[in-house]
């Protein structure tokens, strides 16, 4: 179950004036923007990400990061097995990932995905 990338997922109240925080203090360019969540990256360290998120379009919450996987399916099974509390099944999104939310330990929403 490698990890690719881990990203902070922050919640937002408005996306309009965060995205000009990040964009103008750090520098950070808009990589995608679905309206309820956008992404920045640094644009010399494209894999430098930071996501906000007013809401979740599927799932009940807003996740603190999202980790990205090579196995879902695995990571989904491993979770299942160590009796975490999955917040979000296993589905495929219409944006093009495969993704379930889990609680951790300390009760932080971890979003682990794999790109389609």
């Amino acid at each position: 179950m490698p990890v690719s990338r881990i990203i902070p997922d922050l919640k937002s109240t408005s996306l309009g004036p965060a995205k000009a925080f990040y964009t103008q203090v750090l520098g950070l360019q808009v990589v995608m923007d679905h309206g309820w969540i956008v992404t920045l990256a640094d644009p010399e360290r494209p894999h430098v990400q930071l996501s906000l998120m007013t809401h979740d379009a599927t799932a009940p919450v807003v996740p603190v990061a999202s980790i990205q996987v090579d196995d879902v399916e695995a990571s989904y099974q491993a979770a299942r097995a160590a009796g975490a509390e999955i917040v979000h099944e296993l589905t495929e999104e219409p944006w093009g990932v495969r993704r379930f939310f889990v609680r951790d330990p300390d009760g932080h929403v971890i979003n682990i995905l794999a790109h389609d």
